[in-house]
Order: structure tokens, then C-alpha cells, then sequence
């Protein structure tokens, strides 16, 4: 057994109590609302996954699967951290969301064996920086914006079959829900806008062209282009529930698929 296979382990059992709490205060066995306990869970959920992806990214970016992952992971819970400390309905989408990073640090756990090549390029770095990290954001926010979406409709769906459950009854209300959608959504489409400004610039300095019709590219441009038609629904229609739930995780498909997904077919896949 490596020993960045027992650092990555850790950093994915440090998700674990942070995983558990939300289904536990679902169940009746937690405490109220968010308690000592919810914040040290989240906070050692933080550290174990950020020390984690400082640890392989020190000194120069490696590109590998693993690395990406955690890198995600470490963006989503510290962005899930502030939102939470910040709003008062956040966190109730930890039953979530925390279950679905739990699963992505398998993932990445997993696949710690596969090539972690490092990054190459004429760019200045600080452009090429600046480019992964707004990348990175970019899928951290929507990661959010469609676990908001998904908490939209399970709350929707309920209301409407009244038949509401101890998952449906923890979650936000539908209209916190949209409310945090919006603006997640909103958020990622503004930082994907300036990711794919500075991925134009770094291509310029190293190609001398604006755009390449890869994959990476065309997918994050088909992104950009969903998340904006539905704000633009959302604020014209009103477009929300079903529907916007729809929208946004073609969005987010598209957008995984351009950045672990293309990784993933290029480090494990083929490599």
C-alpha cells in the first residue's frame, strides 16, 4: 500500500463524520439545528481534504484524476463552509451534497494509482494558475448550484404528491432552495466566463489562436451556453422544479465531462 494511497484514504475518512451527521439528525439521534458537533465535522471535512490537495499540488500543478478530484472536493467544502456560516438554510443541503463528495473521494482514492502527469505549457504560470483555479471554482459552484437544484425538486415533488419524507423535511424550503440555486448558478456562469477568457489567453501566448475545437473547450462553451438559457428562463418564466432540475444537470454533466471526464479518458482510460 502507497503512502499517498493511506494520505488520501485519510483525507476520505475525514468526510466521513461530516457524511453521517445530517442522516443522524434526520433520524432524530442529532442534536438541533447546527450544533458544536455539525461545525467540527465540517471543518475536519475541510482540513482533511485541502491538506490533502496542498500536499500534491505544492510547488507545481500535477494533472491527474485524483489530484482533481480532491482538488473539487477541497473547493466544494470550503465554498459549502462559507455558504453555510453565512445563510441559515445552506447546510440542510448536506444530506446532499456530503454523501456525493464521499463517493467522489472514493473515486479519487481509487484511482491515486493512475498517471499524475505534471503541467506543461509556455503560458506564464501565474496565467496558467489562475486558468486551473477559476476551473476549479467554476465546478465547485456548480456542483452546489445543482445540489440546490435537486433539493428544488425532491421539496417540489413533495409538495406535490403530498407525501413529504424525514429527507424532504430536513432540506430547504423550496423557495431557499431556488434562492440558492439562482445564485449558485449565477456565480458559475459569471467565473466559467472568466475561466474560458483566461484558457483564450493562455492558448493565445501558446498556440496563437483564441479557440480550439477540442473537447475541453466545446463543452465548457455548451456549458456556459445551458447554465445562461436558464437564468434567462428562470428570470423571464420563471423556469424552477422539474424542469430547471433537468437543465442544470445537463449542465453539469457537460461540464464534468470537460473537466474529470476528460481525465478520466485520458490518465485512466488510456493511460
Amino acid at each position: 500500500m502507497s503512502q499517498n494511497f493511506v494520505y488520501s484514504l485519510t483525507a476520505l475518512i475525514a468526510l466521513l463524520p461530516a457524511s453521517i451527521y445530517p442522516y443522524r439528525h434526520i433520524a432524530g439521534q442529532g442534536g438541533e439545528g447546527r450544533s458544536l458537533f455539525f461545525w467540527g465535522a465540517l471543518l475536519l471535512a475541510s482540513i482533511g481534504p485541502a491538506l490533502w490537495s496542498l500536499t500534491q499540488i505544492a510547488g507545481r500543478w500535477h494533472t491527474g484524476l485524483s489530484t482533481a478530484l480532491w482538488v473539487t472536493i477541497t473547493a466544494c467544502m470550503l465554498i459549502f463552509t462559507g455558504l453555510s456560516l453565512a445563510t441559515r438554510s445552506a447546510w440542510r443541503l448536506s444530506p446532499l451534497l456530503l454523501p456525493y463528495l464521499l463517493l467522489v473521494g472514493t473515486f479519487a482514492t481509487l484511482a491515486q494509482q493512475a498517471p499524475a502527469p505534471v503541467l506543461r505549457g509556455g503560458a506564464p504560470v501565474i496565467w496558467i494558475d489562475l486558468h486551473i483555479g477559476i476551473s476549479v471554482i467554476t465546478y465547485a459552484l456548480l456542483t452546489l448550484g445543482a445540489v440546490a437544484s435537486l433539493a428544488s425538486f425532491l421539496q417540489e415533488r413533495a409538495l406535490k404528491t403530498k407525501r413529504p419524507t424525514p429527507l424532504t423535511r430536513f432540506l430547504p424550503p423550496v423557495a431557499e432552495s431556488d434562492r440558492l440555486q439562482v445564485g449558485l448558478l449565477g456565480a458559475s456562469e459569471a467565473v466559467l466566463g472568466v475561466g474560458l477568457a483566461t484558457g483564450m489567453a493562455v492558448l493565445y501566448y501558446e498556440q496563437g489562436v483564441f479557440l480550439r475545437p477540442d473537447h475541453k473547450t466545446l463543452l465548457s462553451l455548451a456549458s456556459f451556453v445551458v447554465i445562461g438559457g436558464l437564468l434567462l428562463a428562470h428570470a423571464r418564466i420563471g423556469m424552477r422544479g422539474r424542469k430547471a432540475a433537468r437543465v442544470v444537470l445537463i449542465a453539469y454533466l457537460l461540464l464534468t465531462l470537460a473537466y474529470p471526464g476528460v481525465k478520466f479518458v485520458t490518465d485512466v482510460l488510456l493511460g
